[in-house]
């Protein structure tokens, strides 16, 4: 049966036109979809990497996929980009995920989101030849801690994770394995807050404290054991921090907006009354250049971390 499978990812073509095809699996006990982006430039038969991107709270899909614009990238770079949907009351907007602190619906439920992903990547590797080394995840504010969640727990599954005006807001937080990661936050977020704590806007009613980016970052720092001091340059209003000696070949960075406010730098803004993205960075095709440098390193079986 394992080789027939075989035969039947290998034999599938690459589109000749680029693919957005809705899928779902079975997860607590209902049905949770997502939306896959086929890119035209999939090599025929190899293996293919795999960007979740993660909607804010209030979001879905369809709508990071336009504000991220992660459908390029992908198109540029040849990946799989895949568009999880959060849970809420209504089947298809006003979704959140449960990260920890935050938010909303899949808190208050205690949604096991962390279960949803892996079954999703189960179900993608069943459909397409996935490089279980190049598993990668991001995702803006609820999305962005989510992200930081799924480096807590799915270490065995993803190698980096890219939050963007997230935080650190699950506790304990016991990765399996150095994770690589790194991360996109503005000074000026009134969101979740660049120094942490209570946030100075919030749409969900639910009070939270946040991690502040320092702790969340210098979390993965100590857990990919990196030198303590960052490579630090800035370009205009933005600055980059790169740490480096991490273990298993990984690496930890932050990209820092001095001003920046609640967004996906380079993409479009959450909503029309929603703070402006700076046009300095392209959050998205800068995380998949870190995220092609920081494959999971595959460790015989049996040894250790």
């Amino acid at each position: 049966m394992r080789a027939v499978v075989a035969v039947l990812l290998l034999l599938r073509a690459a589109p000749s036109t680029a693919e957005d095809l809705e899928r779902s699996v079975v997860s607590g006990g209902g049905s949770r979809s997502y939306r896959v982006h086929v890119p035209p430039s999939l090599p025929r038969g190899s293996p293919v990497p795999v960007v979740l991107v993660l909607h804010g709270g209030g979001g879905n899909a369809a709508g990071i996929a336009k504000m991220t614009g992660m459908d390029g990238a992908a198109d540029r770079n040849g990946f799989l980009a895949v568009y999880p949907n959060g849970t809420g009351i209504l089947r298809d907007r006003l979704l959140t995920w449960n990260a920890g602190a935050c938010c909303g619906w899949a808190m208050r439920e205690k949604v096991d989101d962390a279960a949803f992903v892996r079954k999703l990547l189960d179900a993608l590797s069943s459909e397409w030849r996935v490089d279980e080394g190049r598993v990668f995840a991001t995702g803006l504010s609820n999305g962005g801690m989510m992200a930081y969640r799924l480096g807590c727990e799915l270490g065995d599954r993803i190698a980096a994770v890219a939050p963007v005006a997230g935080a650190l807001d699950v506790a304990p937080c016991t990765p399996s394995r150095p994770v690589s990661l790194i991360a996109f936050h503005g000074t000026a977020d009134q969101h979740v807050v660049y120094e942490g704590g209570v946030p100075k806007k919030q749409v969900d009613r639910q009070s939270r404290s946040d991690t502040s980016v320092a702790k969340s970052v210098g979390f993965f720092v100590n857990l990919d054991g990196c030198g303590k001091e960052p490579a630090r340059e800035q370009k205009g209003s933005v600055i980059r921090e790169t740490w480096t000696g991490c273990r298993d070949g990984t690496g930890v960075a932050l990209v820092t907006i001095v001003g920046g406010g609640h967004a996906w730098p380079g993409g479009s803004a959450w909503a029309p009354w929603a703070d402006v993205p700076t046009r300095e960075v392209d959050a998205s095709q800068e995380m998949w250049d870190f995220f092609s440098r920081h494959a999971r390193v595959q460790r015989p079986p049996g040894t250790k971390p």
